[in-house]
C-alpha cells in the first residue's frame, strides 16, 4: 500500500475514534433538578425532553425550557451540564413562582367578598406571577366597568411567608360611578340627531336609565350608526372619530363626527355567470325599485338568498361576486357568478347512536346516497331524527368532500337520551284504604322504535290494567301495528255514575304518498261496559232516562271501527315554530259490526304554529266533534259524549274538568285556543299565555259564537323524562274567578 494511502486511512480511524469518544461525552448518565420547593421532581422530569441514556440535543433543551414554561408555575429556567465520568450530568434549575397561601379584598364596596371569589381566578393553591396578577386586574376592571364604574383602582399586597408562599390582599377603590351625560353628533345634514341616538344602546342618563358606558358598547353602536346610513342609500357614510371626555370623574360626553356622503338610488342589475338558473329566476330575487334609495342591508339579504338558491341545489362550492358601481345618484349592480361543481352525496354515516338501531334512523333521512346536495332536504333529516325523541338537540351535521368531482360524504352524530320510564305511588284514602300505581313506558324498545306501555292502579274497589304496544315499522316497511288491552274503572263523579270496561284493539297504518307526511290508521275495538249509577236521585233529577236504562241492562257490548287520517308538518315536536298538525277521526260502531250500540263519531282537529317576534311562537287551534246514534240504538252512550272544561283534547281551561254543555254531554263541540309561547330552555322549558273558548250543543240550532265559554291566563311547561309537564293559572271570563290546571302532555 502506498504510503500516502496509509496515511488517509490512519488520519480516517483518528477522526472516527474521536468522534465517538466525544460523542461519549455527550451522554446523559444522571438528571439533577435543582431550586424546586413545592413543585415535584418527577413532575420535572416527566416533563423534560431530555432523557437519561440519550445524547445531548440542544433542540430538546429548547423544547424542555418550553414545556416547563407552559406549566405557568416557574419565574425562571435555564439548564447547564457537567462532565462526569463517561458522560455528562444535566441540571434543571428551576425558580417557582410563589404558592399563594390566602387571598383577601379591602375596600370593595360594589362586590362582596364572596362575589368577587366567583369570578377572581386567584385563590389558596395559585402560582402567584405577574401575568396572573394582570389576569384579575383585567377580571375585576371587566366587572366594576360592566356596572359603571370606570375609574377603579387595583393594587396588591404581597407578604412573603415560608416555603416560597405568599399572603395576597387585593386592594379596591371603586371610584366613583360613570354615566354618559352627553351624546352630540357633529357633520349630520340628513338625519337628526334623535334618529341616530336611537340605533344607539348607549344612551345618557336620566330618571329611568343608568347611563352606564362600556366601550364595547360604543365601538358596536358606531358600527349600527353606518350600517343606518347605508340601509338609507349613503352608502358612503362614515364615522371619521369621536371623542370621549371625563367630566368632574362622575360624567361622560361622547362627540361623534360624521361624513355622510351622496345618498345613492337603486340602479340597473346585471348577471353573468349564470347557467343553471336562468336570469329571470335569478331577477325575481334582485328586482329593486328604482325609486327607492340603495339599501345596503336588503341588499345582501337578496345576496345570501341567491346562496342558498344555489346552495339547495348542490353548488356548495359557488361563489357570489357582486360590484357596485357608483354613476351619478345611482348605484349599478354586478352580480358574478362561479357555480361550480353541483355536489352530490356518496356516503351517508350515521354515529353515536348506542340504543337505536341504525336502520332506523336511516328511516328518517330525507336525502339518499345519490342525490343532488340539497340543504333543506338535510336540515329535514335532522329535525327527523330529533323528532324521533330518542337523542339529544345537539344532532351533529358534516358534510365532507371525498374527491375531484366536489362529491361529499355526510356525516350525522346523535347522542342517546333516556326512552323509557317508570312510575309508582301509593296513597291512602277512607273509602279505598290504600290506593297506589305502577307504570312503565319504552318509546324504543331494543333499538327498533316500538313503542310500550302498561299501567296498573289497585286498591280498594280499583283495579285498572292498561297495556299498549306500537310497531311502526312492521317487517321493516313502513307499515305501523299496534294492539291494546285494558280493564278499567272509570268515574265520573259530576255526572254520578261510573264505567267498568274490558277489551282491546287492534290498529293498521301506512304512510300516504299523494300527500307528503301524511299516514292513515285503521283501528278495530271490540270492548264490553258496565255503567253503574253511584247517585241515583241526582240521576233522576238531572232526568237522565239513557244513564237509568243502561244501569238496568249489565255488561253491554261495543264493536267499532275506526279510521283516522292524519298530517303532520310541525319542525318540532316538542316546541314547534312552524308548520301544521292536522287529524281527522272517524269511528264506526255497531250495524253490520255487531254489538249493543250503534253511533258514528267524527272529530277533526287542526293547529297552526307560527314564529313570531323574538322567539314568540304562536298557535292557533280549531276542534269540532260531532257524534249520532242509528239503528237500534235511541241515543249516544253518554262517555261517548263531549264533556268541555279543564285541560285534555276538549279543555278549556278557567273551568273544572267536564263542567261545559249539557248536563248528559254534548253530541256536538267547537274549541278554539291560541296561545304566544316562548322558550326560555330551548324545548325543555317554555312560558306562554293563552286564551281558550268553546262550547257542546245536542243540535246545530242551539249554536252560538256569543254564548262560548271562555278563559285566558298564564302557563309554564317543562319537559321531563315522564314527560310533558304543565301548570296553567286561567281566568273564568263567565264566573270571575281564577282557576288553576295541571297540564299533563299537549293539548296542541
Amino acid at each position: 500500500m502506498p504510503q500516502m494511502m496509509r496515511k488517509l486511512l490512519l488520519i480516517t480511524i483518528l477522526l472516527a475514534v474521536s468522534s465517538i469518544l466525544a460523542a461519549q461525552t455527550l451522554l446523559i448518565r444522571n438528571i439533577r433538578v435543582e431550586g424546586n420547593v413545592n413543585i415535584d421532581e418527577s413532575l420535572i422530569l416527566t416533563v423534560s425532553k431530555l432523557k437519561i441514556g440519550d445524547f445531548v440535543d440542544y433542540s430538546k433543551v429548547s423544547e424542555t425550557i418550553k414545556s416547563l414554561y407552559a406549566l405557568e408555575v416557574f419565574e425562571d429556567i435555564y439548564i447547564e451540564k457537567e462532565n462526569i465520568s463517561n458522560g455528562v450530568e444535566v441540571i434543571i434549575n428551576v425558580t417557582e413562582y410563589p404558592v399563594v397561601e390566602s387571598v383577601s379584598f379591602k375596600g370593595n364596596k360594589k362586590y362582596s367578598d364572596s362575589g368577587l371569589k366567583e369570578f377572581v381566578l386567584l385563590r389558596k393553591g395559585s402560582y402567584y406571577s405577574e401575568f396572573l396578577k394582570n389576569k384579575v386586574t383585567r377580571q375585576i376592571t371587566q366587572k366594576y366597568v360592566e356596572k359603571a364604574y370606570n375609574n377603579v383602582q387595583i393594587n396588591y399586597d404581597v407578604k412573603t411567608l415560608d416555603n416560597n408562599r405568599v399572603d395576597v390582599t387585593i386592594r379596591i377603590d371603586d371610584g366613583n360611578k360613570i354615566r354618559v351625560n352627553r351624546i352630540s353628533f357633529h357633520g349630520n345634514e340628513e338625519i337628526t340627531d334623535k334618529k341616530l341616538a336611537k340605533k344607539m344602546k348607549t344612551k345618557t342618563t336620566n330618571l329611568f336609565r343608568s347611563g352606564k358606558f362600556e366601550q364595547a358598547q360604543l365601538e358596536a353602536d358606531l358600527q349600527a350608526i353606518e350600517a343606518y346610513y347605508q340601509e338609507l342609500g349613503y352608502i358612503k357614510a362614515k364615522i371619521s372619530s369621536h371623542e370621549i371626555k371625563t367630566v368632574e370623574n362622575k360624567f361622560i360626553q361622547i362627540d361623534i363626527y360624521l361624513n355622510e356622503g351622496e345618498q345613492y338610488k337603486y340602479g340597473n342589475v346585471l348577471i353573468t355567470g349564470n347557467n343553471f338558473f336562468t336570469e329571470e329566476e335569478l331577477m325575481k330575487v334582485l328586482e329593486f325599485d328604482t325609486n327607492e334609495p340603495f339599501n345596503m342591508e336588503e341588499f345582501k339579504l337578496r345576496q345570501d338568498q341567491i346562496r342558498e338558491m344555489y346552495s339547495e341545489e348542490g353548488f356548495i362550492y359557488s361563489s357570489i361576486d357582486p360590484e357596485l358601481l357608483m354613476v351619478e345618484d345611482r348605484v349599478d349592480i354586478q352580480v358574478n357568478i362561479d357555480e361550480q361543481i353541483r355536489a352530490k352525496i356518496r356516503k351517508i354515516h350515521i354515529s353515536g347512536n348506542r340504543g337505536t338501531k341504525e336502520k332506523i334512523i336511516r328511516r328518517q333521512l330525507a336525502i339518499n346516497p345519490g342525490d343532488f346536495f340539497k340543504r333543506s332536504q338535510i336540515l329535514s333529516t335532522q329535525q327527523n331524527i330529533y323528532n324521533l325523541g330518542f337523542f339529544e338537540p345537539n344532532i351533529g351535521i358534516e358534510p365532507k368532500p371525498i374527491n375531484r368531482n366536489g362529491d361529499v360524504d355526510l356525516y350525522f352524530n346523535v347522542e342517546d337520551k333516556t326512552s323509557g320510564t317508570a312510575n309508582g305511588g301509593v296513597g291512602y284514602n277512607s273509602v279505598d284504604g290504600f290506593v297506589g300505581q305502577l307504570s312503565l313506558s319504552h318509546n324504543n324498545i331494543m333499538g327498533n322504535n316500538w313503542q310500550s306501555s302498561i299501567s296498573y292502579e289497585f286498591g280498594g274497589s280499583t283495579q285498572n290494567v292498561q297495556f299498549s304496544f306500537t310497531n311502526p315499522y312492521t317487517f321493516d316497511t313502513n307499515t305501523l301495528s299496534g294492539f291494546s288491552l285494558y280493564n278499567t274503572k272509570r268515574e265520573w263523579d259530576d255526572y254520578y255514575y261510573e264505567i267498568l270496561t274490558r277489551g282491546g284493539s287492534v290498529r293498521l297504518g301506512r304512510p300516504l304518498k299523494v300527500v307528503n307526511r301524511t299516514q292513515a290508521i285503521l283501528s278495530y275495538s271490540y270492548y264490553s261496559k258496565k255503567y253503574s249509577i253511584t247517585n241515583q236521585s241526582q240521576v233522576i233529577a238531572n232526568n237522565n232516562q239513557s244513564l237509568i236504562e243502561l244501569d238496568t241492562l249489565g255488561w253491554q257490548n261495543t264493536s267499532s271501527l275506526g279510521l283516522t287520517i292524519s298530517r303532520d308538518s310541525r319542525d318540532n315536536v316538542f316546541f314547534p315554530t312552524k308548520g301544521s298538525q292536522i287529524t281527522i277521526y272517524n269511528e264506526l260502531a255497531g250495524g253490520f259490526l255487531g254489538g249493543n250500540f250503534d253511533y258514528y263519531k267524527f272529530i277533526s282537529q287542526v293547529s297552526f304554529y307560527t314564529e313570531t317576534y323574538y322567539k314568540f311562537v304562536l298557535r292557533n287551534k280549531w276542534r269540532f266533534g260531532y257524534v249520532t246514534s242509528f239503528g237500534q240504538s235511541a241515543s249516544v252512550p253518554p262517555d261517548e259524549r263531549f264533556y268541555l272544561g279543564g285541560t285534555g283534547p276538549d279543555g278549556i281551561r278557567g273551568y273544572g274538568d267536564r263542567s261545559i254543555g249539557p248536563n248528559e254531554g254534548g253530541t256536538r263541540e267547537i274549541i278554539y285556543s291560541t296561545e304566544l309561547a316562548y322558550p326560555i330552555g330551548g324545548d325543555q322549558l317554555s312560558l306562554l299565555t293563552f286564551l281558550d273558548a268553546g262550547n257542546s250543543y245536542n243540535s246545530l240550532n242551539d249554536f252560538n259564537f256569543l254564548d262560548f265559554k271562555k278563559g285566558a291566563g298564564l302557563g309554564i311547561r317543562i319537559r321531563t323524562p315522564m314527560g310533558l309537564i304543565g301548570f296553567d293559572y286561567a281566568w273564568n271570563f263567565e264566573e270571575r274567578t281564577w282557576q288553576p290546571h295541571f297540564q299533563f302532555g299537549t293539548t296542541f
